[in-house]
C-alpha cells in the first residue's frame, strides 16, 4: 500500500500499541481490523505480531541493529533492516524498493532485477556514508518526479545525465 495509508494507520496503531510486547500480545482478530486498510491484512497481522514476539522473547524487547538478526525476524527482509539500520541506528545501508528498482536500471546503475543484486550494485558505485541518504534521495526522486508511468524529465533535474533506460 502506499505510505500515504501506512500513515494514516499507524498514527492510531503508535497510540495504541507502544511496545514490542504490545504488539506481540495483541489479538490477531482485532489487529487484522485495524490495518485491514493497508490489503493483505491477514499475512502482515500474522508477519507483525509474529516479528513483535520474536523481539521480545529472543531480543528482550529491543528492535536488533545487525543485519543478521533482523532478517531473522518474520516478514523482515533486506529492504526493511537496511531502513530499520538507516533510521534508526544510523548503520549504513542501500534500501531497495520499488522506486530504487526502476531508477536505477532506467539510469543505467545497474543491470539487475534483483533487489539484492541491485543493493550491491550501489553498494559499489556510491561511498558507505552515502547509502542511506542516496536511499532516500532516489525514493524521493521516484515519487516526485522520475514515476514510472509518467516521468517528468524536462522537470528532472538531472536530465541531462539520464540516459532514460526504459523510459
Amino acid at each position: 500500500c502506499t505510505d500515504k495509508r501506512v500513515n494514516l494507520v499507524t498514527k492510531d496503531l503508535f497510540k495504541k500499541y507502544r511496545t514490542a510486547a504490545d504488539y506481540a500480545n495483541a489479538n490477531p482478530k482485532t489487529f487484522e481490523q485495524e490495518i485491514r486498510s493497508t490489503g493483505f491484512y491477514k499475512n502482515k497481522t500474522k508477519s507483525i505480531l509474529h516479528c513483535c514476539r520474536q523481539i521480545v522473547d529472543k531480543h528482550s524487547g529491543k528492535v536488533p541493529n545487525r543485519m543478521e538478526d533482523l532478517v531473522e525476524l518474520a516478514g523482515v527482509g533486506r529492504k526493511t533492516a537496511n531502513v530499520i539500520l538507516g533510521n534508526v541506528y544510523n548503520i549504513p545501508g542501500v534500501v531497495v524498493d520499488t522506486h530504487v528498482r526502476r531508477l536505477s536500471n532506467r539510469m543505467g546503475l545497474t543491470t539487475n532485477d534483483d533487489p539484492d543484486k541491485i543493493e550491491q550494485d550501489l553498494m559499489k558505485l556510491f561511498p558507505e556514508e552515502e547509502w542511506t541518504w542516496l536511499s532516500h534521495t532516489i525514493i524521493l526522486h521516484g515519487r516526485q518526479v522520475c514515476s514510472a508511468r509518467k516521468p517528468l524529465c524536462q522537470k528532472c533535474p538531472i536530465e541531462s545525465l539520464c540516459p532514460k533506460i526504459g523510459v
